[in-house]
């Protein structure tokens, strides 16, 4: 759990996190105005964490151990 760790582990879970919001907001939007975007941060924020534990449990091939 290096620092080098951590680093890569937050851009992947960044990364993550916006690809849920944009497919979020493509599935659920008649127009900007009705996007749910209290869901839509809702789902981002969890599929950061969930990308931030997966990164702990596996580990990352950016990261050589």
């Amino acid at each position: 759990m290096t620092k080098l760790f951590w680093k890569a582990a937050g851009i992947r879970a960044l990364r993550t996190m916006a690809q849920t919001a944009v497919a979020l907001i493509g599935t659920n939007a008649v127009g900007v105005t009705t996007v749910d975007w209290v869901g839509v941060a809702s789902g981002a924020a969890l599929s950061g964490i969930v990308s931030v534990l997966t990164s702990i449990a596996t580990g990352l091939p950016e990261v050589e151990v």
